[in-house]
């Protein structure tokens, strides 16, 4: 790395007159919370600032970083839980940010480095965790290590674009990448195959990488199929757009296309689509030129099979409408939405088609509108925003992430009700987006948002879809008055609330693992036997699961150590190709790829998954299980569960998270 290209005059390396500053300060941070519990990072940013412009520096700033984070310099802040930053977010922050959130921001992505090296152990974020995170940040911002300084970067104040720049070169220097560009590439795919609603940050990913294809020695490799496919779906996904020309050009281009021509367009836009799980904004030109020129031809563009063409012809207004309000390219995302809705056949369901038309029709509140244009701008109407959502939640409710925010109870209703009962997700989308309140019923008593204090979502989420960000933090505040109305009864409140909160279809069979009181086992070989007599098909008597059924987790890192509860969807248990029983599940993290230790590390594809469910061989999720709900009726023997199955759930548990409880 040369001083000339990333390190402004006047900064040479980490001296001990720049040292000694930084450790003073560090220092007196520590002593000041230790007895106010308030913290003036501000001192440690200043000392810590011109350590950023030399890999001397850097390093000197990695060493520190126990130090730092002891003394609560990210106390108070959402730096203070790494497990909720949001890449995409990151990414901003540290190139666009104000001077401090983005020195802020660059010591947390070192204290990352180190998590992810092994050098520093976080507890509330996995080495697998920060190693992915990074690599996500870095393939957003790639153009900064493999050319010069854009304008904006080299005008922002203090040369912080040079102490950026600075840091992302050592950020690739130490994660050891032989090959960063192929890393990047299959990073990308790991994350499609699960099927985001929000695929923001991976198309600025793609975008970077296409960027970085002109210099591929920059980052070592040759480019792949695989890096190509992901290009091409994103900017030339057929011949008439081959060379991204521009939306003007392409619409030109259409105009002058004959029929066999036009058919071509279609079946390469739904291949693209389908392949990838991302549209091309030049599709939602074709679709909506379509919609004057050759109707017909729609269904064939939206990749459809016989089920979803035919959703298609039974409900011809209401989808051209639908098309007509949401699809346009800045939300031409819902056009695999749209698709995938239909193939779902909810249409069906006599409920859904009026309440998708009171959608069309909806009036937006004040507040509601603001939040939408505030993360969504305004280059279209807000209400288009939430439409195409809509589309998007309700064609892949298992894509559906909970941002930055810990609302996971939250985000999983939304799952469930996008999968199992869209007609109440409009319903609660509808009082959110025209109303600004939630009503739900508790026990018979009705429980208003309007009236409740801030939740764990006391800001509006970040890198959440419109619908999360209109009913998240209404779903949050209803969800914690309900838990404290249950408190004081002896016995998880979950055991209450799940029921009421997520709808009638969670079963009244309560069983957890883990004393409320003293958060030792709690007869935990006898939650296991019925687990398996509730669940599994092999001693349940082959009875599926019927309804989605929320659960909770004890979440471990590859080390088996304990991270804490989480909320999940048991989907459904079945055989896989390799005739293992596995329990599929629906994780609401943003990214259902973990490792749990023990080799346990849970699958999204591979094990026949549908898009957007993890899963693990039974024994194994069992094992980090410690809350679930059943049907009381529908159960089999727990003495019929082999002994040997049970001891292997109970000794993975009380080697990782149940240790010592």
């Amino acid at each position: 790395m040369s001083k000339g290209n990333h390190e402004p005059e006047g900064n040479s390396g980490a001296s001990v007159e720049l040292l000694k500053p930084l450790d003073a300060a560090i220092s007196r941070l520590a002593e000041t919370n230790a007895i106010e519990g308030v913290s003036p990072v501000f001192e440690v940013i200043d000392a810590a600032t011109p350590l950023m412009f030399s890999p001397e520096g850097l390093e000197a700033l990695y060493e520190r970083v126990a130090a730092i984070e002891s003394a609560g310099f990210f106390r108070g802040s959402d730096w203070d839980s790494p497990q909720t930053l949001v890449p995409s977010l990151a990414a901003r922050t540290v190139r666009h940010g104000e001077p401090t959130a983005t020195l802020v921001e660059s010591l947390s992505q070192i204290r990352l480095l180190a998590v992810a090296k092994g050098d520093y152990t976080h507890a509330s974020i996995s080495a697998e965790h920060a190693h992915r995170f990074l690599a996500q940040v870095l393939a957003m911002n790639l153009d900064l290590v493999v050319s010069d300084l854009q304008e904006s970067d080299r005008l922002r104040p203090n040369q912080l674009g040079y102490a950026v720049q600075n840091l992302y070169h050592y950020l690739l220097q130490h994660l050891g990448y032989e090959n960063l560009l192929e890393h990047l590439v299959a990073e990308v795919w790991r994350i499609l195959e699960q099927r985001p609603v929000q695929v923001g940050g991976v198309k600025h990913m793609v975008t970077q990488i296409a960027v970085c294809l002109e210099k591929p020695d920059a980052l070592g490799g040759e480019v792949s199929d695989d890096a190509v496919q992901l290009i091409n779906a994103v900017f030339s996904p057929t011949e008439g757009c081959r060379e991204d020309p521009g939306l003007d050009v392409y619409a030109e281009r259409l105009a002058e296309m004959d029929d066999a021509t036009l058919l071509q367009e279609a079946i390469a836009f739904a291949q693209a689509m389908h392949s990838t799980g991302l549209v091309s904004a030049y599709m939602a030109v074709f679709i909506r030129y379509l919609r004057d020129r050759w109707n017909a031809l729609i269904p064939t563009a939206l990749g459809l099979s016989y089920t979803g063409a035919d959703a298609f012809h039974c409900y011809p207004a209401l989808i051209h409408r639908l098309i007509d309000e949401a699809l346009f390219p800045e939300t031409s995302q819902c056009a695999y939405g749209l698709a995938m809705m239909l193939e779902r056949g909810i249409l069906y369901a006599p409920p859904v088609a009026p309440s998708l038309w009171r959608q069309i029709r909806l009036p937006l509140c004040d507040a509601a509108a603001d939040k939408i244009v505030a993360v969504f701008g305004s280059r279209r109407p807000p209400e288009c925003f939430l439409l195409a959502d809509v589309l998007n939640v309700l064609g892949c409710p298992l894509g559906i992430g909970q941002g930055n925010y810990p609302t996971c109870q939250s985000t999983r209703a939304l799952s469930m009700w996008a999968y199992n009962m869209p007609a109440e997700l409009l319903r609660m989308l509808a009082w959110a987006a025209r109303d600004d309140e939630i009503v739900m019923r508790f026990e018979g008593n009705s429980i208003s948002s309007r009236e409740l204090g801030a939740g764990l979502a006391s800001e509006p989420p970040v890198d959440v879809d419109a619908v999360s960000l209109l009913t998240v933090p209404h779903l949050d505040r209803i969800y914690f008055e309900m838990g404290r109305r249950s408190v004081g009864r002896g016995e998880d409140p979950h055991k209450w609330v799940n029921a009421e909160f997520h709808g009638d279809t969670v079963g009244h069979g309560f069983r957890i693992a883990v004393d409320v009181f003293t958060g030792g086992l709690k007869d935990f070989e006898g939650f296991i036997r019925d687990f398996y007599a509730a669940y599994h098909p092999f001693y349940n008597g082959n009875i599926p699961v019927i309804n989605p059924q929320p659960a909770g987790i004890a979440v471990t890192d590859s080390a088996t150590r304990f991270l804490g509860w989480h909320a999940i969807t048991i989907q459904r248990l079945a055989l896989d190709t390799d005739k293992t029983m596995r329990v599929y599940f629906f994780n609401p993290n943003n990214d259902s790829g973990q490792n749990w230790g023990q080799g346990i590390v849970t699958s999204t594809h591979g094990h026949s998954e549908r898009y957007g469910e993890a899963s693990l061989p039974v024994a194994e999720f069992v094992s980090r299980l410690y809350v679930f709900h059943y049907d009381p009726l529908e159960k089999g023997d727990p003495s019929d569960i082999p002994t040997d199955e049970v001891n292997r759930a109970m000794e993975l548990a009380k080697a990782s998270w149940a240790s010592g409880r």
